[in-house]
């Protein structure tokens, strides 16, 4: 009904319609009378239309086996496939209430299919990789070029001393459990399966205390995908360690993984930096970004600082005429919206009327949050200067994710001073050349930075002068 009243042709597909009317609606979207079809799973098991371009999961699939099997409804002509899932966390909870009632065995398997199923919405690393890692099919290329994860890298960690953590604590174990037993283990949980086993009296038990769980499910993910173990999937995912794991042991070498996503209920949503424009308007993208190049020019300021290509990309899909649609924009709040977007709403306006363009005023393609609780305590803390590292401990972040927060905070409008702790680690020359080259710097890629200062300066360092001069400069 939504995608109805957004002149978009659609027709439902479930269980409990009448035969009629969902033969008449499939067979409506086979002629292509329709252009989209809501269905439950019930819909194209033995469908033959080869040019669907789309398979979106509005909930989360119960099994990777179910996944594979629904996106491959898609580009069956050998044409592009575009797969979406959405997922949050609390998807899995509505999950296990569906299995309540079923024979332990099986809600045993059907937690453990679950569990894969979050491990894969949830990690970091190539889904390629992983998909066809999980159906017993080796992917050697680390970059897909096609994946979420691929287009948009995430920045990898060290985990040596974690990864031989690991590999202990599952031979300590005598390889017969599961990966969230060997993490509550070495996180030192005492949760009644450790103390029943009496796993808290184990040498390597809280050997990994005080470190993030996700980190921790990022290594063991990661570890399998590498060889270094093996999750027995006949008996219910026992992790065992493989030579390689036990050669690694022996003479532990680099091993760098990438942190999973943050999904619980109060993460801050990431912006996505596409690596090609997703704008549905090409033509108003190509206009606003002439716009903000404009801009940009007369206020001697490299164009990022104006807006970011996803903000520009949302503007030109959602249309938005009115200073407070634009603050709608992901990466645009109230202050951004104020100084650079009257030029940016009258451009727009004009676009609409000019194309005769009906915008989707009803239909919202996606919103900014409200200011949680934790971007109100970073703004206040840094207000009342107190030292950042103090910050995220306040918080339970890493460094780096307290970073993460305030780039978004930053790139959102609003204006902070984080001179006080720069001034205390840098020195007046050090901070001079860092702000000279990103006010010269025509792209927001840091890696730039990292190319040019890296040997120089920490990547902290970078990033901490990259927030001043997109909050002085651009706010």
């Amino acid at each position: 009904e939504m995608l109805a009243v957004n002149d978009i042709k659609a027709l439902p597909y479930h269980a409990g319609m009448d035969g009629a009317t969902r033969s008449a609606n499939q067979d409506a979207f086979l002629m292509e009378k329709v252009n989209v079809i809501v269905a439950t799973i019930a819909f194209g098991m033995g469908i033959d239309k080869p040019d669907v371009r789309f398979v979106i999961h509005y909930d989360m699939p119960k099994s990777l086996e179910g996944y594979y099997q629904e996106t491959g409804r898609a580009g069956r002509d050998g044409g592009e496939g575009q797969c979406i899932t959405f997922y949050a966390a609390k998807d899995l909870q509505k999950m296990e209430k569906f299995m309540q009632g079923k024979p332990l065995a099986e809600q045993e398997i059907g937690r453990q299919l679950l569990l894969e199923t979050q491990s894969y919405a949830e990690a970091s690393s190539c889904r390629r990789r992983s998909l066809l890692f999980y159906f017993g099919e080796e992917f050697t290329v680390d970059n897909c070029q096609n994946c979420d994860n691929c287009i948009n890298p995430k920045k990898k960690v060290e985990a040596k001393d974690d990864l031989c953590a690991v590999l202990e604590t599952v031979i300590a174990l005598k390889e017969k459990f599961k990966a969230d037993h060997v993490t509550d283990v070495l996180l030192g949980h005492t949760t009644a399966d450790v103390t029943s086993y009496q796993h808290d009296q184990l040498d390597v038990f809280g050997c990994e205390q005080g470190a993030d769980e996700k980190l921790i499910s990022a290594v063991i993910r990661q570890a399998i995908l590498a060889g270094y173990l093996d999750r027995d999937i006949e008996n219910y995912g026992l992790l065992r360690i493989t030579p390689k794991g036990k050669k690694f042991l022996s003479k532990p070498e680099s091993f760098k993984v990438i942190e999973d996503s943050d999904f619980s209920e109060d993460a801050e949503p990431e912006m996505i930096k596409s690596g090609a424009s997703f704008a549905a308007d090409d033509e108003l993208y190509s206009i606003l970004k002439d716009l903000r190049k404009k801009i940009a020019k007369q206020l001697g300021l490299p164009p990022y600082v104006i807006f970011q290509d996803p903000s520009l990309e949302a503007m030109a899909t959602t249309y938005p005429i009115s200073l407070e649609e634009l603050q709608n924009i992901p990466g645009v709040g109230a202050g951004k919206a104020k100084r650079y977007g009257a030029d940016f709403v009258k451009v727009i306006k004009r676009h609409v009327e000019d194309n005769e363009i009906e915008r989707p005023e009803d239909l919202r393609v996606r919103s900014v949050p409200s200011r949680n609780s934790t971007k109100l305590f970073i703004i206040q803390s840094i207000d009342r200067k107190i030292p950042l590292p103090e910050i995220a401990r306040a918080k339970g972040l890493e460094f780096n994710e307290l970073l993460d927060r305030i780039e978004v905070i930053v790139y959102s409008g609003t204006k902070i001073n984080i001179s006080y702790y720069i001034n205390d680690i840098m020195d007046e020359d050090s901070q001079e050349e860092l702000f000279d080259f990103f006010k010269e710097c025509q792209t927001d890629d840091l890696n730039e930075a990292y190319k040019e200062f890296g040997e120089d300066y920490t990547e902290d360092e970078i990033r901490l002068m990259r927030i001043k001069f997109l909050s002085e400069m651009g706010n």
